[in-house]
């Protein structure tokens, strides 16, 4: 039973984590227009790009720990015990853990528009570009996010 709520307490951490390559498209994404603009790259720096929402861990480690604290006695006091701190802690290390698989490296961008304009886009890191660099900047018009492209 333990394993079984372990597993199933891991599996909702990792689908926690945002995935931001820039090659990646929700289904919803599919088919859409965006409208494209070029530019330049003219400032990049490393970020680090977190969930807002931690309370899934939370939620999941402390449900989990709660019942795997009741089954330390058959006193019914001691079951108790064990549930509220087992729910305690179970929250604090499922925060944590969905904090750690939800932080991934990313890339803040400003770039200069053939318009004039500047504007500026974070992403994930998985292609990094580089100042001066010509790039396409996929602005998204139909909800999908935006993304920086190689020219």
């Amino acid at each position: 039973m333990k394993k079984i709520l372990l597993m199933i307490t891991a599996i909702s951490l990792a689908a926690c984590g945002a995935n931001l390559n820039i090659d990646r498209y929700e289904t919803s994404g599919t088919g859409n227009v965006n409208t494209v603009s070029q530019g330049v790259i003219i400032n990049a720096r490393p970020v680090t790009i977190s969930t807002e929402n931690g309370e899934v861990g939370q939620l999941a480690g402390g449900i989990v720990g709660g019942v795997a604290g009741s089954m330390v006695s058959d006193n019914t006091l001691v079951q108790t015990i064990g549930t509220v701190g087992g729910a305690v802690l179970g929250g604090y290390v499922g925060g944590k853990a969905q904090q750690g698989l939800s932080t991934q490296g990313g890339m803040e961008y400003i770039v200069k528009l053939d318009s004039g304009r500047s504007v500026t886009l974070t992403q994930g890191d998985d292609v990094v570009f580089s100042v001066g660099q010509s790039v396409y900047v996929l602005d998204a018009d139909s909800g999908e996010r935006a993304r920086i492209i190689a020219q």
